[in-house]
């Protein structure tokens, strides 16, 4: 099997072609083409590959579309004094199909 370790968004995926994927917010329109340049590793046909620190070329991908996750709660307490703090956060993200490694 096919597959490649790609950071984007301060975090690292292990992807591969055909798979659907959620990331941090990118730029970008719907259908679009995106091109994820730091690579860490990649593995094809039983050859693996690692970057010191990312390798060159990159995996093609096609933005599918942008939205927000659901509604993350933060509240802070402090008992006995009163202190309530409610607050609410709906983090952005986008969808993309992987194309190619």
């Amino acid at each position: 099997m096919d597959f490649a370790i790609i950071e984007t968004g301060g975090k690292q995926y292990k992807v591969s072609a055909g798979q659907k994927l959620r990331v941090e917010k990118l730029e970008g329109e719907k259908g679009g083409r995106l091109s994820f340049d730091k690579v860490l590793l990649k593995s094809e046909g039983g050859k693996v590959e690692i970057g010191t620190p990312y390798l060159k070329g990159g995996v093609e991908a096609e933005l599918v579309n942008q939205g927000r996750d659901e509604k993350k709660i933060v509240f802070r307490y402090h008992s006995k004094t009163r202190y309530r703090k409610l607050k609410g956060h709906r983090q952005p993200h986008t969808e993309v199909i992987v194309k190619k490694i």
